[in-house]
């Protein structure tokens, strides 16, 4: 009896003291904001948590709100005392797009075979705070520590003075960039413009801001504005892809990073160009600007008639040197004087060019005596001094030592009479031949021969194969659409040759590529679409009544060939973007 006693004793106790770990829970699904009243710089967390697994979530339309990260999926489970507990919850980012009252309605839940609603909540939008204290996403922490700034060398220069644009890519310790890519460069209107190339991306430290901060240099070009007053410099564009740290650590407590993407801008720079001063500008000036050295040069000083000598004239030094033309020497009437070749040797730096530019002229003497070259003026504007610079050359003098007599007269003329003296080479006569290797003709006559009978049958036979021929043109003529589609391969295999030989080479081949499908549009609608964005072209195409769908594919060809300019393309991807390329042509010529 004893025993018994105790042992209804002790499942007594168990009875009441143990949670049944079978009892059914009731199932919960509700809202949860972060705040229920916000400034309009403020972000918004809402978060809909349930205590059961479901399936079909669907969230509110968010109604006077932009959703700008989410839905972010987090489920929580543990066990303890033998009892499970769970929660699931979707997580979105809010930013109000307007100020007053807006109501989150309803999510749904489908739980267990039941449908399951939130309760609805309001929230009070107000005017911007000073300090907003919304917990800070991904996006926030990005904005924060990244930046893309166009560094220009000088902000009001001359008209064609060199400037120098750099874009550096500040980034704060705080993240790490794992890679970008370009979706935007500038056109450079109103410039010449020479890209120096960025061989090694290169991290080095400096500040922005006040602030320590990583930078790398993805952009240089050099510029030279071609009109004076206010210029604008397009934005460069790219999407960087970046790890953020979160405040969660892993198992073995090294901190968690987030990976996101966001699209940067260095942002609209306005030149103010400067024209040249009028005051002091020499009658012979060209638009030559920088700091040159000249001189004029002759490679003899004395030959025999029709012999030929070159005369040098070169410009040397820093500035725009390709960009003005050289001055033209005046020789005597007695020099035969042939078209100038024109040479450069010219390298653009971080600074500008550099280098010299020369035209090479041949002159031939006919006679013999003493020709003077006269002394020719350069003019240049240096924009260090604001001051015009005139050089001249030394008078040369060439004399002519062997050749006939000339009338003694020796007047200048213009280098560019394109005068050509011929020289004679080799044997000038030939001695008639006496007794030449004459052979009889025969006595054969040409009607009744075979000669004659094919002729004469030759057209009874040609009528047969012109009817056929004939017949066969104008079935191919009545196959209009037959012969649309012959057009159409024809013409894009002649837009899309050169990137056909270039498969296997990436740069090679979208650069080919992208000529082609701006060449086929220029072809076709008599425009310079290398001057417009990817914007524009869809709105010329769409005001021509192409369809999307043929737009959208021309359109995403030209983005693979700016993508693959810094990203890995197989030869697999070219082959099947040069196939999309001839479809899409073949398309747009039907409809165009």
């Amino acid at each position: 009896m004893m025993k018994w006693g105790v042992f209804l004793t002790t499942f007594f106790l168990t009875w009441f003291l143990v949670p049944d770990v079978h009892a059914q829970e009731e199932v919960s699904f509700e809202l949860k904001l972060s705040k229920e009243k916000l400034g309009i710089n403020e972000r918004l967390r809402a978060e809909f948590t349930m205590n059961k697994d479901g399936d079909n979530f669907t969230p509110p339309a968010f109604d006077g709100f932009k959703v700008v990260m989410g839905p972010s999926q987090s489920i929580k489970s543990s066990w303890i005392n033998g009892k499970r507990t769970f929660s699931k919850t979707y997580s979105y980012i809010l930013v109000p797009a307007a100020r007053g009252r807006f109501t989150i309605k309803q999510a749904t839940i489908e739980i267990a075979g039941e449908t399951y609603k939130t309760l609805s909540k309001t929230v009070e939008v107000t005017a911007a705070v000073d300090k907003p204290n919304s917990e800070k996403t991904a996006d926030d922490v990005v904005d924060e520590n990244l930046h893309l700034v166009a560094e220009i060398s000088k902000g009001n220069p001359y008209l064609n003075e060199a400037v120098t644009v750099v874009y550096k890519l500040y980034v704060s310790p705080n993240i790490n960039v794992t890679n970008y890519r370009s979706l935007d460069s500038p056109k450079y209107n109103n410039f010449w413009s020479q890209d120096i190339p960025v061989t090694k991306y290169t991290a080095q430290n400096g500040t922005y801001r006040g602030r320590p901060y990583r930078y790398v240099v993805l952009k240089r070009v050099v510029l030279y504005p071609q009109r004076a007053g206010n210029l604008e410099i397009e934005p460069l564009s790219v999407e960087i892809f970046v790890d953020v740290p979160t405040n969660r650590r892993d198992f073995f407590g090294g901190r968690i990073y987030t990976q996101t993407s966001k699209t940067v801008s260095a942002g609209r720079r306005t030149l103010s160009v400067k024209a040249l001063p009028e005051a002091g500008k020499p009658a012979n000036f060209g638009g030559a600007v920088g700091d040159f050295d000249f001189k004029v040069t002759s490679s003899k000083k004395q030959l025999n008639a029709s012999e030929s000598l070159q005369a040098r004239v070169e410009v040397s030094g820093k500035g725009n040197l390709k960009l003005f033309q050289l001055p033209e020497p005046e020789l005597p009437s007695a020099l035969e004087v042939y078209e100038p070749e024109y040479q450069e040797n010219v390298r653009t730096n971080i600074s500008g060019m550099e280098g010299k530019v020369t035209n090479n002229y041949t002159v031939v003497p006919s006679f013999r005596g003493k020709y003077p070259i006269p002394s020719i003026s350069f003019s240049y504007f240096n924009p260090k001094t604001s001051k015009y610079v005139t050089l001249n050359s030394e008078e040369i003098n060439i004399e002519v030592l062997e050749g006939p007599a000339g009338s003694g007269i020796s007047t200048p003329i213009a280098a560019n009479t394109n005068k050509q003296l011929v020289v004679p080479t080799g044997k000038q006569f030939h001695f008639i031949k006496l007794r030449p290797n004459l052979t009889k003709i025969g006595t054969k006559y040409f009607f009744g021969s075979n000669t004659f009978y094919i002729l004469l049958l030759a057209p009874v036979l040609l009528i047969p194969i012109a009817v056929f021929s004939f017949k066969k043109r104008e079935a191919i003529a009545s196959d209009v659409e037959g012969n649309k589609i012959k057009r159409a391969n024809r013409l894009a295999k002649k837009y899309l040759s050169t990137a056909k030989k270039e498969l296997g080479h990436k740069e090679a081949f979208y650069v080919a590529l992208e000529k082609g499908l701006h060449n086929y549009l220029k072809a076709k609608l008599k425009i310079e679409t290398s001057e417009f964005s990817k914007e524009k072209i869809t709105s010329v195409l769409e005001d021509k009544g192409v369809e999307n769908t043929d737009i959208s594919g021309f359109i995403s060809l030209l983005t693979n060939c700016e993508m693959a300019r810094y990203s890995p393309f197989s030869d697999v991807q070219m082959q099947q973007d040069y196939e999309k390329a001839s479809e899409v042509i073949s398309k747009l010529d039907k409809q165009l």
